[in-house]
Formats: structure tokens, sequence, C-alpha cells
């Protein structure tokens, strides 16, 4: 209790510090200077702030000290006492000083040259800044309007591991194509893409296409890249490791733009969890084929996926556009039916996405059935899917028996006890990487896109989905999932005690670092 009070003192100081002193710090050099005089401003009332917590911490270290000194018969708890008080100065203190003075410096930094860019582009200050607080929110709120929840004239499955069906669509293009993909291999389809993009391109379209700057770093070098560079398409890159040390210092290298974005002339959308690379994915070949799920969607919901693209290109180095149009409102007696784009990442709220799932399991009356390949939930989510099963829904959940991360799949294998426990049924795809990410409530409703139910998509990740109501998808999709657990092997509470007593201890090891998994 001693060692935990001098922490929140110095965690209060820092908190009330920043409200009393940075912040209004920041709003005068707003004020007297601009965005580059706030930078200042926030820069030097942190510095203040976090000097202050930190010289609190030291003192409190050496006063600690001065006071066993004095006591010679406790210098076994001097020794432990003062060492957890060095850790906590040397460990946590230190360094959040040092990371909360540049963190908010960088994002200032990063605003001005956002808004700055699109100051170039021919935008007012006012008007600017008005874009930029709208391109770095969530698509759902950013869309505060009622056409949040718009519609679909028309959605189909497409397949998955082919790029004909975007490519012919591409080819048929008029006015604008936008891509962006997590990973984009120059194989057959991304050559496939990238051409199509160079056609288009030469024919007097508007192309742009981004790529996370971990997940295609590959694809940035390579003279397919340059080909489509001098071909006219405007290319850019999300989060960029360019600049490593840069990265380390002012964000995180494990925050990534996981999304699979494919938007031709504002019309046609294409949502799911394959990335721009054949099914063979060669640099993981040994786990092929990798087994996904696409949807081509048709309809002003399609409007909503090019605010998640604008969100994401704005934010970039390259040239900023301005946002679409927000979607005319829909009539009761439009076809079609009710869907929304979902889009989150780790500048929203937190736990969002467990929040959805949360409601989806709890709104479930029937069954669920859910495909990820990756499985480390929050306590959320796994109490929601426990709970759902032990209220009499049938929870089925179908994964990979071969995953492309052993740590993963250690960590996801832990929970399978808890799972089968209450009654959900677990089912392991073998033919090769189950990769479609899918989740179905009482054949009417589906979720599918880029998230994974795992801590990373949770948190670290910037994903893209889509939540629709209808039947007739749904049943395409649950067909889809039933294809899956035909080509799957049941897992049993009897398997599991078949597992060697060590293989217990090591996935439950994993588990406890799927924070960072």
């Amino acid at each position: 209790q001693q060692d935990m009070v001098p922490t929140a003192i110095s965690q209060l100081i820092e908190q009330v510090g920043k409200v009393f002193l940075a912040l209004p710090m920041a709003y005068i050099g707003n004020q007297m200077g601009g965005v580059a005089m706030g930078a200042a401003g926030a820069l030097l009332g942190t510095t203040i702030v976090e000097g202050i917590a930190l010289l609190y911490m030291i003192l409190l270290y050496f006063r600690r000290r001065s006071r066993f000194d004095a006591i010679p018969q406790l210098a076994p708890e001097q020794n432990a006492s003062t060492k957890r008080i060095a850790e906590q100065l040397m460990v946590i203190a230190i360094p959040i000083t040092i990371g909360s003075c540049i963190v908010p410096f960088s994002q200032f930094i990063d605003s001005a040259m956002l808004v700055n860019r699109c100051v170039a582009s021919g935008l007012t200050h006012d008007a600017a800044v008005e874009t930029y607080g709208v391109f770095s929110g969530m698509v759902i709120r950013l869309i505060n309007i009622p056409t949040a929840l718009s519609l679909a004239v028309s959605m189909s499955l497409v397949p998955a591991i082919s790029s004909a069906w975007a490519v012919q669509d591409m080819d048929a293009v008029q006015h604008e194509i936008h891509v962006l993909y997590y990973i984009w291999l120059d194989d057959e389809t991304g050559h496939n893409i990238a051409q199509a993009l160079i056609r288009a391109a030469q024919r007097g379209v508007k192309c742009r296409a981004m790529v996370d700057g971990l997940g295609s770093r590959a694809l940035v070098h390579s003279p397919l890249w340059k080909a489509m560079e001098a071909a006219g398409v405007e290319v850019a890159v999300a989060l960029p490791l360019s600049h490593p040390i840069r990265v380390l210092l002012t964000s995180r290298i494990d925050l990534r733009n996981h999304r699979k974005i494919t938007i031709i002339d504002r019309q046609i959308t294409y949502c799911g969890s394959q990335n721009c690379a054949d099914e063979a994915f060669l640099p993981k070949a040994r786990f092929a084929p990798w087994v996904d799920i696409m949807l081509r969607v048709q309809g002003p919901v399609v409007a909503q996926m090019q605010w998640v693209f604008a969100s994401d290109w704005n934010q970039s180095e390259a040239q900023p556009f301005p946002p679409p149009e927000p979607p005319p409102l829909p009539c009761a007696e439009d076809s079609g039916f009710a869907a929304v784009v979902i889009a989150e990442g780790p500048t929203e709220r937190a736990r969002s996405t467990s929040q959805l799932m949360l409601q989806l399991l709890a709104c479930a009356q029937q069954e669920v059935v859910i495909s990820t390949p990756y499985f480390v939930p929050d306590a959320t989510v796994l109490d929601a899917l426990c709970a759902a099963a032990w209220r009499g829904v049938t929870v089925r959940m179908i994964f990979p028996a071969r995953n492309d991360s052993a740590f993963v799949a250690a960590a996801s294998r832990s929970y399978y006890q808890r799972l089968l426990t209450a009654g959900v049924q677990i089912h392991e795809f073998t033919p090769g990487l189950l990769h479609a990410k899918t989740l179905c409530v009482d054949g009417q409703v589906t979720l599918l896109g880029s998230t994974n139910l795992d801590l990373r998509s949770f948190d670290l990740n910037f994903e893209n989905n889509i939540l629709l109501q209808d039947a007739a998808i749904t049943a395409a999709v649950r067909q889809r999932q039933d294809d899956y657990m035909a080509q799957s092997h049941p897992v049993t509470l009897k398997d599991l005690k078949a597992w060697p007593w060590w293989l217990h201890i090591w996935n439950n090891l994993l588990a406890m670092m799927s924070p960072v998994l």
C-alpha cells in the first residue's frame, strides 16, 4: 500500500496538471499564433507537469532511503522498498515523462501538416480544420446524420480467390477507383489489379491506391508500384515505416491499417477478408490455400466506405481530396436492405468493437455462427459467447486447424475448455488457413469484413466491415460457413483431456501474452 500511494499521487499530479496547465497553455498558444504555437504551448505545459511528477518520485525515493537509513534493523525492508520505488522511477516514471512530452507535440505537428495540405488543395483554413476533425473520426460518428444506416441496393458473394470480378468492374469504370489493402503482393492477383488500375489511369480515370507500410512493404519498393505511379495512379502508404526511429518515438510500430477496400465509381465496393493476393499466399505458402470471403455491394452504403477511404488517404502524405457528399436518405419504397459500414481503429473509443460483438451476441435467440482465423478475445467477447451458449443459443465457432502464427494458435486453444464447457461447438478447418471473418445471427444478420476476434483487431488495427440485415445474403454466408464446417473436424472436451499436460501449460502461458500477440 505504501508503494501504491506514491504512484497514485504521481498520476494525479499528471492528470490535474494537464487539465489546468498544459491544456490552457495549448489553447493560449493556438489563439496567439496558430497550430504551431499551440503545439509549443502543449509541449511546454506537458513538460512542466511531467517534470513535477518526476521530481515528486525522485524526492520520494531519497526520502524513503533516508528514513530507512535511520533504522538499521529495517535493512531488508529498506532494500525491498527502495528497489520497488527505483523500479517505478526508472521503468515507468522517466519513460512516461519523455513519451508524454513527445507524443502531444507530434500529434499537434501531424494536425498542422494535415491542415496545411488541405489548405494547399484549395480549402480555406477553417474548412481544412473542420475537414481534419471529420477525417480523424470513425465513420459512424463522423456521418452524424440519418444516413448512417443506409441501404445496400444489391449485394452478392463473389469468388474470393479471384480478381476477375474486380478487374471487370475496373475495366468498365468511368470516373474513379479507390483501393486500400493491408497486404498487396506482386503475384497474379496483385499484378491483375495493378494492371487494371494502370489501364484505367491511362484512360483518364482518377485512380488512388493505398497500402499499409508494414503489410505491403515489399510492394512499395517494387517495379510494379513504380509502374503504377508512372502511369498516373496516385499512390500512398498508410502508417509508413520509412523512418522507424521517428515511429518508435512518436507513435507505435504495431498500429497497422488492416483494411481491405475497393471502391469503383462510388457505385460499387468490395468488402471482406481477402488481401490483394493469391490464395497460395507465397510468403506463407505452407499454410495455403488461404480461404477468404468477399461481398460485392452496390447502393448508398458505398458512400460510407468512401468516407473510410477518404479518412485514411487524407491522413497520409498524399494530395488530399474532399470527402464525398452524403448519400440521399433512403425512401420506404426503395429496394434493398439495411446495411451500415463499421470502421474502427485505435483512434476510436476503446473496446467499441468488442461492445458491438456483445450486442450482436446478446440479441441472438437461436444461433450464432462465427469464423475467424485469430481468436484472442477480451473478457467481454468471451463472456458474451459463453452466456449465449448457456442460455440455449446454438453457438458454433470455426477456426483454422493450422494457423500461420503458432503463438496465436496456442493462445486461441487456451480458451477452448471454457467455451466447450459452456456448450459452444468448436470446429477446426483442415484444408488450409481459413481466413474468412464472418458472424451470422439467427439467419438474419451478418457482420463481414476485416476484423478478427482478437485484441489486435479490437485495439491496434484499423478495420472495415459491413453489418447487414437480410435473410437471403445471410443464408448465402451461412452456406459458406456450412461448407467450412463440412471440411472441419469437431473439437470436444474429450479431445482436450487427451492433450499432454505441457501443451495446456504452453497454451495458457501464451494466453497471458494475448495483449501483444
